[in-house]
């Protein structure tokens, strides 16, 4: 019987870590080559790509890819990991009622790159130990802020006729992004405490919440022999990279992965360390490529592989 291999985008269900979900497919899938693309708290649902098998090797570059959420926000209390499982550490009365054009105002400035402290209940190191094991010993420790990127927020609702005013919003960012902390720092610029209410992934990097796979829909794939049916090509995991096709004379040459420089870029924006798909005229994935500048005989900007995808791989 031949290994599964492919990307599974799993819709992950509340009171599961991310490292559950791994654990319940390792089981399913019979292999011991699965992980995941972003770790999920375990109250917070949605789109956890799970990679099997040869997909292993992409798993990195997909956890790179930008991700979006939908959250709810509540300003009026903030609790002390900064989302609704918590306990309440602070409530302000929100005096006068907020006007919805300055939380959209508010909400605006945090769009672009942005830097935020880890919370201390997140799985962030410090000296070794991850902050939320020190929080649960009562221990607060110092954390250096850290720079993400808000590509786009989007605000769906706001309720401000409630005491406790409510957001709800899609946010577009980049990897280690905490949204529950973004949720307390425009609180805290609208002038109030707030915490996360509720937090679902919609979307990572191509997969999106609507074509992903409850472990019910799982199981009986996998008890019906379909279960391959459900895994995407490897390829996808890299899709945030633009595709280039080679002449058919180099296919060879990278799929043996050899070491030399192979490709001369197409017309194009290119930079250095910018990543590219590798394809043959026929379609087959080959490699994963990386811009590099050559000086030797003003070669220009060209490629080399990082990493290489045998026939039968991808």
């Amino acid at each position: 019987m031949t290994a599964p291999s492919g990307i599974l985008p799993l819709f992950k269900p509340a009171g599961m870590t991310s490292h559950d979900c791994v654990m319940k497919m390792r089981r399913l899938a019979r292999t011991k080559k699965v992980g995941h693309t972003g770790t999920l708290d375990p109250d917070v649902t949605g789109v956890l790509p799970i990679c099997i098998g040869q997909a292993t090797k992409v798993a990195d570059y997909l956890h790179e890819a930008p991700k979006v959420y939908r959250a709810v926000m509540q300003i009026g209390t903030s609790t002390d990991t900064q989302d609704a499982s918590g306990t309440v550490v602070e409530t302000k009365p929100v005096e006068p009622r907020l006007i919805e054009a300055d939380i959209r105002g508010v909400v605006d400035r945090f769009i672009g790159e942005i830097e935020q402290v880890p919370p201390m209940y997140s799985a962030v190191k410090v000296d070794g130990k991850r902050l939320h094991e020190l929080a649960r010993a009562g221990q607060e420790v110092e954390r250096k802020a850290r720079r993400v990127t808000i590509y786009a927020i989007e605000i769906e609702n706001i309720d401000t006729e409630v005491a406790e005013p409510q957001i709800t919003f899609t946010v577009t960012c980049s990897k280690g992004t905490y949204v529950r902390t973004l949720c307390v720092d425009i609180g805290a610029a609208l002038g109030y405490p707030a915490h996360m209410v509720r937090l679902q992934r919609i979307s990572s990097g191509p997969f999106r919440l609507e074509e992903c796979c409850t472990f019910e829909q799982i199981e009986q794939a996998v008890e019906t022999g379909t279960f391959a049916d459900l895994l995407r090509p490897l390829d996808l995991g890299l899709a945030q990279y633009p595709a280039v096709t080679v002449p058919a004379g180099r296919v060879q040459a990278i799929r043996n992965g050899l070491s030399q420089r192979f490709i001369s870029l197409p017309d194009g924006n290119w930079h250095t360390g910018d990543k590219m798909r590798v394809y043959a005229p026929d379609g087959a994935f080959l490699a994963l490529h990386e811009v590099v500048y050559i000086e030797e005989n003003n070669k220009g900007m060209e490629s080399k592989p990082v990493r290489v995808f045998p026939e039968g791989e991808a």
